[in-house]
């Protein structure tokens, strides 16, 4: 069990690409490391919606965890995405991370990542089910 030796879990997003991964493989790394740090963002987005009186200093402290997570798995997936060469799975790409930021309630980073997305199908997708993304 991990937790007794206090070694450090090791996740997705940390682990080195051992070489050059084509667009569809990139596109994959990045729906993972999403759908893994998905409940990160959850619990980071449902924390920022807590009264101040209801936060615990415990829950303080694993909030910062999980916002570090969360955090490192949205860097991450960004930078994979930077380097997908075709505009149709690089916009699919942005779309899972733009969901994980609005999980986080992170709209600073959501936005411009929106506003990224080219494929109109996916801009109207992405619409209907964020109506707060229209006003950009």
């Amino acid at each position: 069990m991990w937790w007794f030796n206090k070694v450090k879990r090791t996740e997705i997003w940390d682990e080195a690409i051992a070489s050059p991964i084509g667009d569809i493989d990139a596109a994959h790394r990045i729906r993972v490391i999403c759908r893994s740090a998905a409940d990160s963002a959850r619990a980071v987005g449902s924390f920022a919606d807590r009264a101040e009186n209801e936060k615990k200093k415990s829950d303080i402290r694993q909030n910062q965890r999980e916002s570090e997570r969360y955090e490192r798995a949205a860097k991450a997936a960004m930078e994979i995405a930077m380097k997908v060469s075709d505009e149709l799975l690089r916009d699919a790409a942005v779309r899972q991370i733009v969901e994980l930021c609005l999980k986080a309630n992170d709209t600073r980073t959501a936005r411009p990542l929106f506003r990224a997305i080219h494929a109109k199908s996916i801009i109207e997708d992405v619409l209907q089910a964020h109506p707060s993304l229209r006003g950009e």
